[in-house]
């Protein structure tokens, strides 16, 4: 059933629609390689609950701009992997699952220049990449709207968690700038909305390259209707054009701290985000490195795909490379 406590609604599934939802994502797992409308079928029958609550929050019918599902399976599981593209879970139906809620609320999706345009990533810590900011370290990672740089920025965004760290208090950290944004003055809000501001390329998208990385504006960081805003922030790669800049990005920064919910995942949590209008980060954790550290699951979903991306695209769900858009959108 749905329910909202502590300004997180969310649904918890009985353990009939686990089953059931384990049984249609084993047959969605086989279908990663084909065009969403092959798996459409599915989506019907998935728990009419489950399916509901999702496109109510898809559609911003809810209480909140994350959602959380709580009960789904996660069966018996390897080793936390210890390094990069292990691809442990290659054939797992938890793929399966990530695809069914990506499709229902738009079209899973990857990207050409990340991960090699993997569709489902692994978040788990890497030995030496501790201090890294992304999801192989262990350190805290402040607030970001994932893919910052990006002209087709996810829509929405999904953490399954399949194991927790040893201690269960490394959390998800969820800050909405619809709820930051009265903390502000109307004049650094202005300074927000003006496109001064520029992301440098998340280290995810520049991993094999030398260089100093590439940047993308100017851009806004707060764009959107007054009363319906939307965000394009990473505290770690969006810069100012001047000091006065800065310093609004750095109110910001303290308003979506002010606002901040943290969300410890246990197994079996999905937590599905609004790209658009929620920024999240995590709080840092001690890794052991022996086989049992945390291990999530993430997904990006879009709900519109334009038509010249998608003639542009070498497989029917990875968008093209940056270099191979850069400029056009």
């Amino acid at each position: 059933m749905t329910t909202t406590a502590q300004g997180v609604t969310s649904y918890h599934l009985t353990e009939a629609e686990a089953t059931k939802t384990r049984e249609l994502s084993a047959l969605a797992g086989r279908l990663s390689n084909s065009l969403p409308i092959v798996i459409s079928g599915l989506l019907l029958d998935l728990p009419e609950g489950m399916r509901n609550s999702l496109l109510n929050f898809g559609a911003e019918n809810g209480a909140s701009d994350y959602f959380m599902l709580r009960g789904l399976m996660v069966d018996d599981l390897p080793e936390t992997p210890a390094v990069h593209g292990m691809s442990a879970l290659d054939d797992h139906f938890t793929n399966g699952t990530l695809m069914l809620v990506a499709d229902l609320l738009g079209s899973l999706m990857g990207y050409q220049d990340e991960k090699s345009g993997a569709l489902f990533h692994d978040v788990h810590p890497v030995r030496g990449e501790e201090h890294h900011i992304e999801n192989s370290g262990s350190v805290a990672f402040d607030f970001h709207t994932e893919n910052v740089h990006h002209p087709l920025r996810p829509d929405f965004l999904g953490l399954l968690c399949l194991r927790q760290d040893h201690e269960a208090i490394a959390a998800t950290r969820l800050s909405s700038v619809r709820d930051a944004l009265p903390l502000l003055t109307e004049g650094q809000v202005a300074e927000l909305r003006k496109p001064q501001f520029h992301s440098l390329y998340p280290t995810s998208f520049t991993r094999n390259t030398e260089g100093p990385r590439p940047s993308s504006g100017p851009h806004p960081v707060i764009f959107g209707p007054v009363d319906r805003p939307f965000i394009r922030f990473n505290s770690h790669n969006t810069r100012a054009a001047d000091a006065g800049g800065e310093h609004v990005l750095r109110a910001l920064t303290e308003a979506l701290e002010s606002v901040c919910r943290d969300l410890v995942l246990a197994p079996g949590d999905l937590v599905v985000l609004d790209n658009h209008v929620v920024v999240h980060g995590r709080s840092a954790f001690q890794p052991r490195y022996d086989g049992r550290d945390r291990w999530l699951r993430r997904f990006y979903s879009l709900r519109s795909t334009p038509l010249w991306a998608q003639r542009m695209m070498r497989h029917p769900r990875v968008l093209p490379a940056m270099a191979d858009i850069r400029g056009v959108a």
